[in-house]
């Protein structure tokens, strides 16, 4: 799998980072987490997005988080 799970193309939803290859914005597994879904749920309502997208989406973010919030302690 690539690198880049990201995209965006103004082309593609006016710029809105989707997942790259499909036109599912990144925001919708977001909404769905946040919704109380599970991950098999929005895997399949979004078949564009594989799993492996997905999770490497979520420990993305999660990467960020946590350096963020490692930043913020120690400052």
């Amino acid at each position: 799998m690539t690198d880049t799970i990201i995209d965006r193309n103004p082309a593609i939803l006016g710029g809105t980072p989707v997942f790259a290859g499909t036109r599912v914005p990144i925001r919708i597994l977001m909404e769905h987490l946040e919704s109380g879904y599970d991950l098999k749920y929005f895997l399949e309502h979004f078949p564009s997005v594989s799993r492996e997208q997905a999770i490497h989406l979520i420990e993305l973010a999660t990467d960020k988080l946590t350096r963020d919030t490692e930043h913020e302690v120690a400052a």
